[in-house]
Parts: structure tokens; sequence; C-alpha cells
């Protein structure tokens, strides 16, 4: 694909219907010691809040027995979680986020025992952000708190990018942005395949949104498809390649750069990014000039520890 840059132009509002929930899910120990010298285990449970949410999603969470990590104990705190969400009055999820490859196997076996779908993604900036809360003001003020990193360190060597294969290639592609006041509007737009979420609050209306979009005239639809079983997580330029990070640990090579280009790109992308939060998007268009989405996602850096 070749690359440029563009604005986007967002298509206009439409109504659109509130579905179920996704749940983010983390089953994992804490930097606590307990008193028999095991580190404390903790099910942390929480629902993926739609872009235009304004206050918490719902949360849920248990200490696990250092005797009864498993996935028969897992499976019997989810019941709890989904009878909680039920008095509640809340929809059960549509499916769960694991993002701890190495709990991927437990969280399975306790999901398909209650027939929810598991959705192994590091899309889950909810709960990274709840972890993060939880590690700055809840851990430190409890006895046998350790200080140490809260998730698992980063895999030391990269998974080498894959290109995309050959029904997921675009035309073209450009570099865009978009104001946050644009963004906040997104839930509202005519898209096929979306994955939005909520931006951060203190997000000023003019800050620019850098991202990037694909097009394709005549299989654009087909694309968005194609992105939207990825999980997609965040675009990075890494040496002389754009890549797209999903999943659990896949990054797709969705296009090479001239070396020059590549670093003055890396700099400002990373600089614009963080200007806005960590958030970034990815669009999939039929050409320049369509007015409409056939595939839009937020995403959003936010660090692991």
């Amino acid at each position: 694909m070749s690359g440029s840059t563009a604005s986007a132009q967002p298509a206009a509002p439409i109504e659109t219907a509130r579905s179920a929930p996704d749940w983010e899910l983390d089953f994992y120990s804490r930097p606590i010691l307990e008193a028999d010298g095991k580190k404390r285990w903790e099910l942390l449970i929480c629902a993926t809040p739609e872009a235009t949410d304004t206050g918490l999603p719902f949360r849920w969470h248990r200490t696990c027995p250092s005797n009864s990590v498993n996935s028969i104990w897992l499976k019997q705190a989810i019941e709890e979680a989904l009878a909680e969400a039920t008095d509640q009055g809340l929809d059960p999820p549509r499916r769960l986020r694991c993002w701890r490859a190495s709990m991927r196997t437990m969280v399975q076996r306790a999901a398909e025992g209650l027939g929810v779908e598991l959705v192994p993604s590091r899309r889950c900036y909810a709960l990274v952000e709840w972890l993060q809360e939880r590690q700055a003001i809840v851990y430190p003020a409890e006895e046998g708190y350790m200080a140490g990193p809260l998730a698992p360190p980063p895999v030391p060597i990269q998974p080498v990018a894959i290109p995309l294969p050959e029904a997921a290639r675009g035309d073209s592609w450009s570099w865009a942005s978009l104001p946050a006041a644009a963004i906040a509007e997104a839930a509202g737009w005519d898209i096929d395949f979306a994955g939005l979420i909520r931006r951060p609050d203190n997000l000023a209306d003019e800050t620019p949104i850098p991202g990037v979009r694909l097009f394709s005239r005549h299989r654009s639809l087909a694309l968005a498809a194609w992105f939207a079983g990825l999980e997609p997580v965040r675009l990075e330029i890494s040496g002389d390649q754009l890549v797209l990070e999903a999943g659990l640990e896949d990054r797709w090579l969705l296009a090479r750069l001239p070396a020059e280009e590549a670093r003055a790109s890396a700099a400002a992308f990373a600089a614009a990014r963080a200007q806005a939060g960590g958030l970034q998007f990815l669009a999939v268009q039929s050409s320049e000039t369509e007015p409409r989405f056939q595939g839009f996602w937020l995403l959003r850096d936010l660090p692991d520890a």
C-alpha cells in the first residue's frame, strides 16, 4: 500500500442500539505476602465502558486462597460476579477479555464451563487503569505489601511483524488526525465495525488524535471485518515498518517506510500520541473522500505496570 497524509472526515451521526458490555478479567498474584508467606491471588473483573459512559463501569473483585488457584474456583467466582451484576440490573457480558497469556488456559476452562466466549486481548484499558489505581492506592496500604512490577515483564524479543494476507491489503494508506472533540462523538458515526473506548476526561477538545487510514475501493468492508477479528491494540513504527499490534502478542506489518520518513514519522507519531494521553486510531474506508467508515478503532497506550 502506498502512503500519504490526510485528515479524516467523520460521517454524520446515526442512532445506535446499546449492546451488552464485554467484561475484562485479570486473575493473578498481587504484590502482597500473606501470613503464610505466599503471594495473594486476586480476581478483578470490570465491564468495558461505552465510549459515552461517564461513571465507573461495573467492578468486582475477590481474593483467592493460594491453594485454590484453579479453574474450578475461578468459574465459581465468575458466577458470583454474574449474579451480582444481575442484582444491580446489569446485562451479562457478551464476552470475557483476558490480557495475560500465562492465565489463558485456566480462564478458558472457566469461561467454557459458563458458556461465555473468551477473547485473549490487550484491549483491557479499563482493567489496566483499575490495576494502576489499586497499585498506587490499595496495595501499598496492605500489610505485607512488596514494591514491584504489577504486570508480567515485557517479552524480551518482540514477535516478528507478519505481512498482512493478500485479502486484507488495501490500495493505499495515509497518516491522519482528528480533534479530541470529534472523537468524543464517534459513538454516533456511521461505522460498520467499531472498536471505541472512552476518551480520558482531562483531554482538551482541540487535542489532535493521531491515526492511520487504510483505503480499499472495492474491499473496504471485508478489510474492516478482518481487522475487527484481530483485537487491535496500538500502532507503532519499528525500524522502517508501520506495525499494528493486536491480540496478546500479534504484530502485523501495515507498510514499509523509507528510512528518513520512518525516523521522522516515529518521532512525530510518538509525540502526538503522548500529547493525546496515549490515544490513537485506525480507520478503514473505501476512499479518502468517503464520509463514512467501514472500520474505526480507538487504541490507547497504557503501561504494563
